[in-house]
């Protein structure tokens, strides 16, 4: 309990730090900004005035109220959820990290506010509700870890496989062009023994295009696109469609073949000329939740990750899953360059 209140100390006081140095926003209003974290911690934007709704959002969050104007308050909560620090990772990195340990997967689609209260009702029966949620996040992950969680830079491919699944059914009948589609990543994508998004991260899609039921009996048709997959920082990386992504398709159709499985039947979809996105037609009625798509990074990125300590490694070989052929093929565990976490 004495670590969990210094580690949480340490985050208040590099919270107040950020907040000093977090002067202006950029040309997003102070509503929308509000609005935002409110969405990332309760799922929901309040009614109210903006005053009486920081005030409330910030005791609920580290007890107390801070100091400094609107805008630099405001700036700070966000960056202290998104971003984090040079030494110290976001709340959302420390979420992700605490619910991996625990359940090997992450609830990337749900507010911080329930993510906090399943993992102390996993941990112990009851959630903390009367505590700061910043003080109860530390708490579990002072129960969990040794050590404080930390953050290391890695480099991610280009080309790297993203296996993902549609989080809620999608239906040609109600699918617009534009709207965006929640997708999770299937299993750990890995750099060495560096965990750069569990599974269960968010994979962000875009239906692209959308034709209604024609005559003589066509189908209704969508075109989902990919735009990002968030990293376990919740640093966006850009994700197309492309040869390799093609590959791992062919390579598990093959594989659900073999095993008398029918692609149709797995819903398993394929990219459509690898540029215009993935096709759902309407003689399907709707695509359910779990359906399967496979896309790629577009470029070699920078991103931040969890270096993995070494009693908890076993998590990261996904014993008793099965494997998919693009785990089969390495993909979603890519190989540190010739020297790197040797020894550790």
């Amino acid at each position: 309990m004495r670590r969990s209140l210094i580690a949480f100390a340490a985050a208040a006081a590099v919270m107040l730090g950020v907040a000093l140095q977090s002067a202006a926003q950029d040309e997003t209003s102070t509503f929308q900004v509000m609005g935002r974290v409110e969405t990332l911690v309760y799922g929901m934007e309040h009614t109210g005035g903006l005053i009486d709704r920081l005030n409330s959002l910030e005791r609920d969050m580290f007890g107390r109220e801070l100091p400094g104007s609107i805008a630099e308050r405001q700036a700070a909560v966000l960056n202290f959820i998104e971003k984090g620090t040079e030494y110290q990772p976001s709340l959302l990195f420390k979420l992700g990290v605490a619910e991996w340990a625990i359940d090997r997967k992450v609830d990337s689609l749900s507010p911080v506010n329930r993510r906090v209260d399943r993992l102390e009702v996993e941990l112990e029966g009851t959630p903390q509700v009367d505590r700061p949620m910043t003080m109860r996040l530390e708490r579990v992950l002072g129960l969990l870890l040794s050590e404080p969680v930390a953050s290391e830079n890695v480099e991610l491919p280009e080309a790297t496989v993203i296996r993902a699944s549609l989080a809620a059914p999608l239906s040609p009948r109600t699918a617009k062009k534009g709207d965006y589609v929640d997708l999770v990543l299937d299993s750990d994508l890995t750099v060495g023994s560096k965990l750069v998004a569990p599974k269960g991260s968010r994979v962000v899609g875009v239906v692209s295009e959308v034709t209604k039921p024609r005559s003589f009996g066509r189908p209704a048709e969508v075109k989902l696109g990919v735009e990002s997959l968030y990293t376990i920082g919740s640093q966006p990386v850009p994700l197309t469609f492309g040869p390799e992504s093609q590959q791992a398709v062919e390579a598990e159709s093959a594989q659900l073949a073999a095993a008398g499985t029918s692609v149709v039947g797995a819903l398993l979809l394929g990219p459509v000329g690898l540029v215009t996105g993935f096709l759902v037609r309407g003689d399907l009625k709707e695509l359910p939740a779990g359906s399967v798509i496979f896309c790629q990074t577009v470029e070699k990125v920078s991103v931040g990750a969890f270096p993995v300590p070494l009693g908890l490694r076993g998590l990261l070989k996904n014993p008793g899953d099965g494997g998919s052929a693009m785990e089969a093929a390495g993909a979603a565990a890519v190989e540190p360059p010739p020297g790197e976490d040797q020894g550790q």
